[in-house]
């Protein structure tokens, strides 16, 4: 079965909105689990714009789910995730100026960095992501520095198709195909995630290299109209259909 890790960012953004201690991620992360999710996505920001210090703090102390920690390649989130070592660490690009992630990891330009900043994560026991691009000297430079999990970026793909831009999308799709064969065949397992819906999950659901999706703030969106159990549901059912198919 394709797994399914929801991301509670946007749970916490909302809070954070009004400065009160509602809505609660982890609340968030419990009803996540009892709709379904195989696993919980919180990414721990320098800025700290929508998950907290705490937030973490209640998520490893409470979750039976694996915690995705996803985090910048700074010293102070690398000493955060040995404090807790949570089951994964997801390794992102980040700015301060930037809305949300906008594109994948540079591994084949930061090699050594890298290469020298999760070896005290793996030695912890956690297991090593890395949110990529689709391009084959990104997949390459991480399977040779020791990274168990590549997670390709769907942003593009996802933009074109709410653009309507259909010819992109499709060459933007078959790229990701061809990206998550040849990380696939590197022996990484391969995740996907960031802007995907209800409208654009299938043909990715599909691809099947796949073992994990991450989705977050469509279904934090979708959960005003659906609660969240129901958006959830949704998503895992649209899933399943398209990896049966």
């Amino acid at each position: 079965m394709l797994r399914l890790g929801v991301n509670i960012d946007h749970v916490a953004t909302i809070r954070n909105a009004r400065g009160t201690p509602w809505p609660d991620p982890l609340r968030a992360a419990l009803l996540a689990q009892s709709a379904g999710a195989d696993g919980i996505t919180a990414h721990l920001r320098e800025d700290r714009r929508h998950i907290s210090d705490a937030d973490i703090d209640a998520l490893m102390e409470a979750l039976t789910l694996p915690l995705n920690f996803e985090m910048a390649a700074t010293a102070e989130m690398q000493a955060i995730a040995l404090r807790h070592r949570p089951h994964a660490v997801c390794i992102v690009p980040e700015r301060r100026e930037e809305r949300t992630t906008e594109g994948g990891l540079d591994v084949a330009g930061n090699e050594a960095m890298l290469a020298d900043f999760i070896a005290p994560l793996r030695e912890a026991g956690c297991r090593v992501s890395l949110f990529i691009g689709h391009q084959p000297a990104q997949i390459e430079a991480s399977a040779r520095i020791g990274s168990a999990v590549v997670e390709l970026h769907t942003g593009a793909y996802c933009d074109l198709d709410t653009e309507g831009r259909h010819a992109e999308r499709d060459a933007e799709l078959a790229a990701l195909r061809e990206g998550a064969r040849l990380a696939h065949s590197l022996g990484l397992e391969v995740h996907a995630g960031h802007g995907l819906t209800y409208d654009t999950v299938g043909p990715i659901a599909a691809i099947p290299e796949l073992a994990e999706l991450n989705i977050g703030h469509f279904l934090i969106s979708e959960s005003v109209f659906l609660g969240l159990d129901g958006a959830i549901r949704e998503m895992r059912a649209r899933m399943d259909a398209a990896r049966a198919a």
